[in-house]
């Protein structure tokens, strides 16, 4: 994780980096939460999302849970491999396991996300 990663308050993290994208993933926790992922849907490159709108599904033998968009924008790109390999999830979330780039609207939106501190202060809330 950077300095600079921010994370929504629904399990999603969005970096910043330095071409001006965003890049997108779920944090570890959500992985851990889902257990044996089954199958992963992401959006086409070209989409334009809002905050809060769903990007995608990923499917666990437990339940299928919808990834949401942490900022509004474009996506730009997909990690088009991800699919076929999500144990890359469980390996590397904040790495290899990313799944969108998002051009945003507003890269000041990305202030209104949870900075570590505080998403690590919501994770011990949360019941287990």
């Amino acid at each position: 994780m950077t300095a600079a990663m921010r994370f929504a308050k629904s399990h999603e993290w969005a970096r910043p980096e330095g071409d001006g994208l965003v890049t997108v993933g779920i944090s570890a926790y959500a992985v851990e939460a889902l257990t044996d992922l089954v199958f992963m849907q992401l959006p086409e490159v070209g989409r334009r999302v809002k905050a809060g709108d769903s990007l995608g599904e990923i499917e666990s033998v437990k339940a299928v849970s919808d990834v949401y968009a942490p900022i509004s924008g474009e996506v730009v790109a997909v990690n088009a491999g991800l699919p076929g390999a999500l144990e890359t999830l469980g390996r590397d979330p904040y790495g290899d396991g990313w799944m969108v780039r998002i051009r945003p609207d507003s890269p000041a939106e990305l202030d209104t996300l949870l900075d570590e501190v505080a998403y690590a202060a919501l994770l011990k809330s949360q019941p287990h």
